[in-house]
């Protein structure tokens, strides 16, 4: 591999983890109702196979997984399904969830499983593992983490890259996994490495987060070549081709993935999970969430069971300030406003915020001076300016045309756009009228 550890473009907002960053995981209470939505991964929705009045334990299955890009879903805690009808999602729609009264006076002990030695397993039974634990990439996307353990014959794979750099602002979930779970991350680590028949790993974490290099150098294996690389501070560094740039200096082709670069890129909470699947044969039922902003009483980083209600999760941190502007579920450059929040923690969320007026910039956009500002900041060279145009004329075929599907959404543009134009917004629209007049082609 040839380092740069840097890459072309990009910004620096301001990082605004202090809130959380130094702050161990702690456990909350389970709440007395869960809604677990069939639909918390990218692919086909879950099919459902609970029903009502059923009683269930912590793991046990209430929806399979519905084709190869698809999941199963797990109780996530101890109780009686009460209901398998639509309910408020995080995305705004109404989706089909099972919700769960949970029992108030179990233990929340999972079932005995027999957990596998994962040394003895092939790489397919390592995956068809990975798969029923319903696990997919923590990081944000949730994409199904056993897809992307399966690339496609001939590829050559000789590197494993794993992300801990958790560039978004507020946000410390990684951050604190590293530091608190290090010898949990590098398991998972090993695991992956042989599953995927790789001989090097690189775990790559951005230099803001001293402590949390220091604990995975600490827990390096002496018997594999896995190493820490501290990269510079930039927006967006976690970013899967930004990433491979900076650690291998290599390009990923326009449509392509990192594997096409010979290199699978991980999360680090993911990993680690990976590694408590083969320590507690338990599935993906709960996860770390950084619950932050100025709007929050008690910022924390929590683990919670899958499927919390947002309005519970706050309470259990103290509460909301009265001048609360915006709910936030993710980062701040890529996360999504919420307006319910009876919806719940899905799988794939990293935190939540609680922004306060102050926090929160509502400007009117005006019209393009054409400055030129977010060409320089589009990390993946693309013309947001010219994009941002054809998406308010509603011209999505000739955005298509100009590479529209390489956006990854992280922001750039937007943050550094003087006339307040939500070209991120514009184009995360155009790409899903793109996916609906392609499905219906």
């Amino acid at each position: 591999m040839r380092s740069v550890f840097r890459f072309r473009h990009g910004v620096h907002p301001p990082d605004r983890k202090g809130l959380t960053a130094a702050l161990p995981v702690r456990r909350l209470p389970y709440p007395d109702e869960l809604v677990l939505p069939l639909q918390q991964h990218a692919g086909r929705p879950a099919k459902l196979v609970a029903r009502v009045g059923d009683r269930v334990e912590r793991g046990d299955v209430l929806a399979v997984a519905d084709g190869h890009v698809s999941v199963p879903v797990h109780a996530s805690a101890a109780g009686t399904v009460t209901d398998t009808g639509l309910w408020p999602h995080p995305s705004g729609a109404w989706e089909p969830a099972v919700r769960l009264a949970v029992d108030a006076h179990s233990a929340q002990a999972a079932r005995p499983r027999l957990v596998p030695h994962w040394e003895e397993l092939s790489p397919a039974e390592i995956i068809g593992a990975i798969q029923d634990a319903g696990l997919v990439g923590l990081g944000g996307a949730a994409f199904p983490m056993h897809v992307k353990l399966q690339p496609p014959e001939g590829t050559r794979l000789d590197a494993l890259l794993v992300n801990g750099c958790e560039c978004e602002p507020y946000l410390t979930t990684d951050h604190r996994t590293m530091v608190d779970h290090p010898r949990r991350v590098q398991l998972g680590v090993r695991i992956l490495m042989h599953c995927l028949g790789v001989r090097r790993a690189v775990i790559a974490v951005e230099r803001n987060k001293p402590d949390a290099i220091e604990a995975l150098t600490a827990t390096l294996p002496d018997d594999l070549d896995v190493s820490v690389l501290p990269l510079h501070v930039k927006y967006p560094q976690g970013a899967e081709k930004m990433l491979v740039k900076a650690v291998t200096g290599r390009e990923i082709p326009s449509g392509k993935l990192p594997l096409h670069a010979g290199v699978l890129v991980q999360n680090v909470a993911s990993l680690a999970t990976v590694a408590e699947v083969f320590e507690t044969g338990l599935p993906l039922v709960e996860r770390i969430v950084t619950v932050t902003g100025g709007g929050v009483v008690h910022p924390a980083n929590v683990v919670v069971p899958v499927g919390t209600k947002l309005k519970d999760l706050f309470a259990a941190c103290g509460g909301l300030r009265d001048d609360v502007a915006e709910i936030v579920m993710g980062g701040p450059m890529m996360g999504t406003s919420v307006g319910n929040l009876d919806a719940p923690v899905l799988k794939g969320t990293t935190g939540l915020l609680a922004l306060r007026a102050h926090e929160v910039r509502h400007e009117p956009a005006r019209p393009c001076i054409r400055c030129g500002h977010c060409l320089d900041a589009c990390p993946v060279f693309l013309n947001p300016q010219r994009l941002g145009t054809l998406a308010q004329a509603s011209r999505v075929p000739d955005m298509a045309d100009m590479h529209l599907k390489d956006c990854m959404l992280c922001g750039c543009c937007s943050y550094v756009c003087p006339s307040h134009i939500p070209l991120s917004q514009l184009f995360a629209a155009a790409r899903a009228e793109l996916r609906r007049k392609e499905s219906a082609a």
